[in-house]
């Protein structure tokens, strides 16, 4: 008995220690991407995040333009149903396909000072720098 009052404990420790996402912390807020694993950026195009009121994004993918629906799961953010113009731009193509990816393959985001990180479960896909 002793044990299992020690276990339920511990799991209740462990699991206070868990980031929950309040959807505030990104309504309303814009992101530029800095950086992209494994790919060096386009030095003259931009890559933007938008989170609107609703949790619906949208954004800038260097050439084209997107949007989706945010979705909180679980205390994990997820990016759903993302959809984007098809204006074909040859020197920031595969640029922009690895982000689209990126976004589609998203499964949580971490916030930390003014820095957004998109996730595949721990491994980090997308970098954002948030603009004021």
């Amino acid at each position: 008995m002793k044990n299992l009052i020690i276990l339920g404990l511990v799991i209740c420790l462990f699991s206070s220690c868990l980031e929950k996402i309040n959807p505030d912390t990104l309504k309303n807020t814009s992101w530029e991407l800095s950086s992209i694993t494994g790919i060096t950026l386009p030095a003259d195009s931009k890559a933007t995040l938008k989170f609107g009121d609703s949790l619906n994004v949208s954004g800038k993918s260097f050439c084209n333009n997107y949007g989706g629906q945010a979705e909180i799961i679980e205390d994990k953010v997820a990016l759903k149903n993302i959809f984007s113009t098809k204006m074909f731009c040859q020197d920031t193509d595969s640029s922009e396909r690895a982000y689209l990816n990126a976004l589609n393959e998203t499964n949580n985001v971490k916030i930390t000072d003014d820095k957004l990180q998109l996730l595949k479960d721990e491994k980090i896909l997308l970098v954002f720098t948030k603009v004021n």
